[in-house]
């Protein structure tokens, strides 16, 4: 096969062969290609606010620990001790200025540096004077509004370039708070028994919004007497490197600044004051579009920022082709009052959360599509062609130009790696 896609824009369709679904080999290449030479989401600046914080993750199919060091800088580092190998840090979060390794004791500053170890004797004077046997640092950590991505290719272009268009949208997040946003307690972790690529697809989804979650908007009517209508109004967007995002209006509330019924009228009072505060800083029409639209962006190849009726940040990755690992947790503003975050919560979890109208239903229908890949030899292709037929510019936000811009990134990077091994002598 010449390519995973069929882009024939003469004839306005859009293909995508579900051997990229299924395929242990494709997989492989995934990681080499995509995970490897990408950036990764690591997490956000406050998750690690004062010196000696620190956060276990999982990126790339990596053990890495994210700290904030006595000198003031955030680093990853491969969590390995460079010993014998051993889990560095076992603990998931905390405070500490030394790492010390369960298994022989050796133990680094949280700067990485080794910094003591049993027996020193056995070992020469100028051992670790290279700094060879210190904790080996991700060399590319850089951040964006207090998004922080990890690379593992060295010669990887700067995450401002990499983002590209998406840079605007994550600006819209971050300008909805002056003293700057931070993660909430409690991470959400679960699993899906499907292809990590169905859930990058289902988050900028619009199309399957009403019919999928149809519970969810019937509850939105019977709360707001004036809503006659449900509808998702807005736009879709391609925003460079496989990167896209669908913004649209929806009758939930946003607890920056836009009401709803089910909350009571002190709060509203409350999100109008925001509201003309959001003004002040941005002019009429950023403001409204902070406080009144809805996103879901897409980072390529698997960030999902969702700016709805609250902040939710999810990555996710795969064990094997059918099978995948999700963490998300929400963002809000850090002078955010205990009303407002009581309702900003409730609206997360009614929603977006793990027994919330949303997520059982997106996974269990991207279940239901890798199940049915079982037919894939004789029912070859997906369609991902809505929309085309109106062209780039007027893509509606149900229209599928989300995922186009992400397949068409992720074949040119697949294609590339096979046209390189084609070529070689």
């Amino acid at each position: 096969m010449n390519s995973y896609i069929h882009d024939d824009i003469d004839k306005n369709e859009f293909l995508v062969h579900r051997s990229v679904f299924t395929d242990r080999e494709i997989l492989a290449r995934e990681r080499a290609e995509i995970f490897n030479k990408c950036w990764l989401f690591i997490g956000h600046e406050s998750e690690v606010p004062e010196k000696g914080d620190f956060k276990r993750k999982k990126i790339g199919g990596r053990n890495l620990v994210l700290v904030h060091s006595q000198d003031g800088v955030i680093r990853a580092f491969y969590n390995t001790c460079p010993h014998r190998g051993a889990l560095l840090c076992r603990d998931n979060e905390g405070n500490s200025k030394v790492f010390r390794c369960f298994y022989h004791a050796w133990s680094f500053k949280n700067d990485g540096t080794l910094t003591g170890m049993p027996g020193r004797d056995g070992f020469p004077d100028d051992f670790n004077d290279d700094g060879s046997k210190n904790m080996k640092a991700v060399n590319r950590l850089e951040s964006y509004r207090g998004f922080m991505f990890v690379n593992f290719d060295d010669d990887a272009i700067s995450l401002y370039d990499y983002l590209a268009g998406a840079k605007e949208y994550i600006d819209l997040v971050a300008d909805q708070s002056e003293t700057g946003m931070e993660v909430l307690g409690g991470e959400q972790e679960y699993s899906v028994r499907a292809n990590w690529k169905l859930l990058t697809e289902n988050s900028a989804d619009l199309y399957h919004g009403l019919p999928t979650h149809k519970t969810y908007f019937d509850i939105k009517k019977q709360q707001d007497p004036n809503l006659k209508k449900v509808g998702l109004d807005g736009v879709g967007k391609s925003l460079g490197n496989g990167h896209a995002v669908v913004e649209y209006t929806a009758p939930w509330g946003r607890p920056v600044a836009q009401w709803t019924p089910i909350w009571d009228e002190d709060l509203k009072n409350d999100m109008e004051k925001m509201k003309e505060k959001l003004t002040e800083r941005f002019g009429d029409e950023r403001a409204d579009r902070i406080a009144n639209f809805n996103r879901n962006i897409i980072i390529f190849p698997n960030l999902v920022i969702n700016d709805i009726m609250a902040v939710t940040v999810r990555t996710f990755y795969p064990t094997s082709p059918g099978y995948l690992e999700s963490t998300a947790y929400a963002l809000a503003p850090k002078d955010e009052d205990t009303e407002h975050r009581m309702a900003r919560n409730n609206n997360f979890l009614e929603f977006l959360g793990p027994g919330g109208f949303a997520t059982p239903d997106d996974n269990e229908a991207l279940e239901l599509c890798q199940e049915a890949y079982n037919n894939n030899q004789e029912v070859e292709w997906n369609d991902v062609s809505r929309g085309m037929v109106r062209g780039e510019e007027n893509a509606l936000g149900t229209d599928e130009l989300q995922m186009r811009s992400f397949w068409r990134e992720y074949d040119a990077r697949i294609q590339a790696s096979l046209n390189k091994e084609v070529a070689q002598p």
